[in-house]
Order: C-alpha cells, then sequence, then structure tokens
C-alpha cells in the first residue's frame, strides 16, 4: 500500500548508502509501478530521470517539462516505496530565485535528493552533440541558492557538470571542486568517455560520485562492481527501463498490425497474477473487507 517511510527515513537511507563503500544502484523508474518493481528486484533506491519523464511525456529531453510535473511525478513515485528518491532537475527551471523554489517543492515531493546541471536553458541531453555549459560562477549560485532554500540539511544536493564534453576533462575536475567547495553534497560528472576518466575523477575529488550508465551514450556501459572498484558511490540506469518497456510495446503493436491478435506476445508479457502482486491488490483488499465488516457497538441491537 502507500510507503509509510518519512521523507527524514529516506534521506538517512541515501547518506548512510553513500557512506557504505557499496555502490548504490538506482535504476532510472518513470512510473510509480516500475519503482515498486524496482524495490521488490532489491535495488537500494530509484531515480527520477528528466529524459525518461520527458520522453514519457512524448517530449524531447530539451528541458520542456516544468517543475509541477516534474515534483508531482516525483510525488506519485514516493508514495509507492519505502526507499530513497532522486529527481533530475535539470538547470534548476530557472534563475537562482528559481533554483531555491524547486528545492522547497522537491523536498515537499519527499525526495531524498535532486541534481543540478552546469548547462545553459535551455539544456540539451548530456550524451548529444552541441551542449553548452554556462560560467562557472553561474552554476556557482545555482548551487548556493540550493544549498540556501534546503530547510532539511538532510536533503541531498548534486551537481551535475557536462564539462567533459565541451571544455574537456580537467575542466570538468576543475569545476567538480568548485563546486563542493559552494556546497554540493555529491558529484555527478556526465559523459566520461573511458574507464581512465573514471578513475581520474575518483582520484581528483573528495566526496561521494554518481556515474550514469545509459545506453547509446559516450561513456562505457561499467557493471556496478567495476564501478565500486573505481570508487563510485552510486550508479544510475536512467532510460534502461524506459527502453525497455518501449521496445516491448513496439513489438506487441507491430504482433497486433500484422496479425490481429497479441496471442504471440502473451508469454513475453506480465502476468495478471504477477500485476496484482505489485500493486499490492490482497492487501486493499483485506483492507476493505475490514472497513466491510466494522460494526458501531450496539449495532445490532
Amino acid at each position: 500500500m502507500i510507503s509509510t517511510a518519512t521523507a527524514a527515513d529516506r534521506r538517512r537511507a541515501l547518506r548512510s548508502g553513500l557512506d557504505s563503500g557499496k555502490i548504490q544502484r538506482f535504476p532510472g523508474a518513470y512510473s510509480p509501478l516500475v519503482a515498486r518493481a524496482a524495490a521488490e528486484h532489491g535495488f537500494e533506491g530509484v531515480y527520477i530521470s528528466g529524459a525518461a519523464l520527458s520522453a514519457d511525456l512524448a517530449l524531447p529531453d530539451i528541458g520542456l517539462t516544468t517543475l509541477s510535473e516534474v515534483a508531482e511525478r516525483s510525488r506519485q513515485i514516493v508514495q509507492s516505496v519505502d526507499l530513497p528518491v532522486i529527481v533530475d532537475a535539470d538547470t534548476g527551471f530557472g534563475e537562482p530565485a528559481n533554483v531555491a523554489r524547486t528545492i522547497r517543492t522537491l523536498e515537499l515531493a519527499g525526495v531524498a535528493a535532486c541534481h543540478l546541471e552546469d548547462q545553459v536553458n535551455p539544456k540539451r541531453c548530456g550524451h548529444l552533440d552541441d551542449k553548452q555549459v554556462v560560467p562557472t560562477d553561474e552554476m556557482l549560485r545555482r548551487i548556493r541558492a540550493a544549498v540556501m532554500a534546503r530547510t532539511d540539511p538532510q536533503f541531498l544536493i548534486c551537481a551535475r557538470t557536462d564539462a567533459r564534453a565541451v571544455e574537456g576533462l580537467q575542466s570538468a575536475i576543475d569545476r567538480a571542486r568548485a563546486y563542493v567547495d559552494a556546497g554540493a553534497d555529491l558529484i555527478f560528472p556526465e559523459a566520461l568517455q573511458s574507464e581512465a576518466e573514471f578513475a581520474a575523477f575518483r582520484a581528483a575529488i573528495d566526496v561521494p560520485l554518481l556515474a550514469n550508465m545509459t545506453e547509446f551514450g559516450r561513456s562505457p556501459l561499467l557493471d556496478a562492481q567495476q564501478l565500486e572498484d573505481l570508487g563510485y558511490n552510486l550508479v544510475i540506469w536512467p532510460v534502461t527501463l524506459l527502453r525497455s518497456a518501449m521496445g516491448a510495446v513496439e513489438r506487441t503493436l507491430a504482433a497486433l498490425a500484422a496479425t490481429g491478435s497479441q496471442r504471440s506476445r502473451v508469454p513475453h508479457m506480465q502476468t495478471r497474477s504477477r500485476l496484482y502482486e505489485l500493486v499490492e491488490y490482497e492487501s486493499y483488499n483485506a483492507f476493505d473487507k475490514t472497513l466491510f465488516t466494522f460494526q458501531l457497538p450496539g449495532a445490532d441491537a
């Protein structure tokens, strides 16, 4: 049923996990049901990707989603699991004052952390060409606004830098150091291009690091153990589950169009019983029966 974990519980769990020496695995969940499945498979948390959320709305990942849309989806996902949730806040939805409002809004949604990036607004997908990054000072203002705005010191501020593809590895490292000095708790180096670059970033930065293992991008697909051995604290697979689901959707639509029936696809579908298990159908049924059979004292007198 609806999660009973508090925001404080989730934030403590995230910070404890980052300090544990064991990599924290956060698959991208674009819906509450996907988040529930991730929880049942034993992951330490879930990640709400801006790219996956915009794609689910049939929009490109160029900053078209609004704070309201991101916050509402975050609330829905938070309510479905007891795990910590990290959300992609893009460039903060505007100037530093907007960043401050973003942090307050996401805190109230119950997420454990969010990340802000140093791209210009409107942004681009982090693994595409022709990205642009703002001057370092502008990103520092975003981070400082976020740190000043949070009301819960356990809410984690992650700073993402897209500078590797624009200014080179050393510039990305230099920016990350400045972001830490400005108050970032976690650093997300986007689109590193080799295992050696992941290692170089770890050697240069003292705070926890997040690795993005997205398909079809610039980074090699390192597994969780490789990243843990490199000293990374958290890994996300932001669009993996959406791409997997949509691949299945496309194949089923092709079968329906070609044959007029879904019969060939039934063996590949989630069963009715498994779906009911995920949505906790039986617990709601038991809850409803409890209400239905309740009688006021003396009602049968």
